[in-house]
């Protein structure tokens, strides 16, 4: 198996601290800049899985890089650069402690809910008689909070701006960028025949005091994407839908006996079901860019993106040479 980036503990110039998330590890480089690593790592139901997938990490930052850079005339983003395959180099924000999630149709967890007799997710009243992967009239935010560990949990509007978790105004131009940024991508994902099913994003605030989107974008860990093609005779039908994410992962994982709930045990992952997963990572990222998936060397990653990152700048005391915002 090629290597996998599982975990990093570089020492970058100007280094404050070490954030290591689910997938990425996230570096404060002075209070300033975030150099985020994306790792191989994989998660599921808010469980990081024993092994890596070769070249995960790649895809999503190589496929967020490019729905930061379309996205940017939406709403300022924290990218500033992607000097290697698996990072992206950005501002330093204030992460909000919410993850925005805005859902065009009735599928996966939305689904598992509506299916149990609930007809509200998080405040948003949902209709009787409702079937799997079903639109609807206009998308839908559900927001949860992000946990230190363990599971997110969902949160209504009104009891996010009662706990004073974001400020009201603050929400308010954060709720108007997340409809903003799901119709670019939606109308992105009609090009190249697909659906945007639902996604998710994360805003932070930068020491100007501005909003800026933060993390990831778009990509097959984050968003969930139908086939166009053939979707309205599937429903029709009853069909399942054509999907490019990463809900095989899940799917497989229930199916086999998993959903990281207390004493369940994940199953194990052989080597050719993580090849598989790897391939189906490509296979999602020619989907939704449209273009050829190109193998990063992996002979020594940890060296690769030490030697990108610090040949970045040119004076060895900090990121110096780093635009100021």
């Amino acid at each position: 198996m090629t290597n996998v980036l599982l975990k990093t503990n570089f020492n970058f110039p100007g280094q404050k601290s070490l954030y290591k998330g689910k997938v990425r590890d996230v570096y404060n480089i002075n209070n300033e800049f975030m150099v985020m690593i994306a790792s191989d790592r994989i998660s599921a139901f808010d469980v990081v899985l024993p092994r890596g997938i070769p070249y995960k990490g790649q895809v999503l930052n190589q496929i967020a890089a490019k729905f930061l850079d379309a996205t940017a005339d939406i709403c300022p983003n924290w990218k500033i650069a992607s000097p290697d395959p698996n990072v992206t180099i950005g501002r330093f924000c204030t992460i909000y402690p919410v993850e925005m999630i805005i859902r065009g149709y009735l599928t996966g967890s939305s689904w598992r809910t509506y299916q149990k007799g609930s007809r509200e997710i998080c405040g948003v009243a949902l209709p009787d008689g409702m079937k799997e992967h079903q639109r609807f009239p206009a998308p839908i935010i559900t927001p949860t909070t992000k946990a230190a560990e363990g599971h997110d949990e969902d949160i209504t509007e009104a009891e996010l701006l009662a706990r004073g978790v974001i400020p009201a105004e603050e929400y308010a131009l954060i709720k108007k960028y997340t409809f903003a940024l799901f119709q670019r991508g939606t109308e992105m994902a009609a090009r190249k025949g697909l659906i945007l099913v639902d996604t998710k994003y994360e805003f932070g605030k930068g020491a100007d005091g501005r909003i800026y989107l933060c993390d990831e974008i778009h990509t097959p860990d984050s968003s969930r994407y139908f086939y166009l093609e053939g979707y309205e005779a599937r429903q029709a039908s009853g069909e399942q839908q054509r999907q490019l994410s990463k809900e095989f992962v899940r799917e497989w994982l229930m199916a086999n006996g998993f959903m990281g709930k207390e004493g369940q045990q994940v199953p194990e992952m052989s080597d050719g079901w993580i090849k598989e997963i790897s391939d189906r990572y490509i296979e999602l990222y020619e989907g939704i860019t449209g273009e050829k998936f190109v193998k990063a060397d992996c002979n020594d990653i940890l060296q690769r993106i030490e030697s990108n990152v610090l040949a970045f700048h040119d004076e060895p005391s900090g990121f110096s040479m780093l635009p100021r915002f």
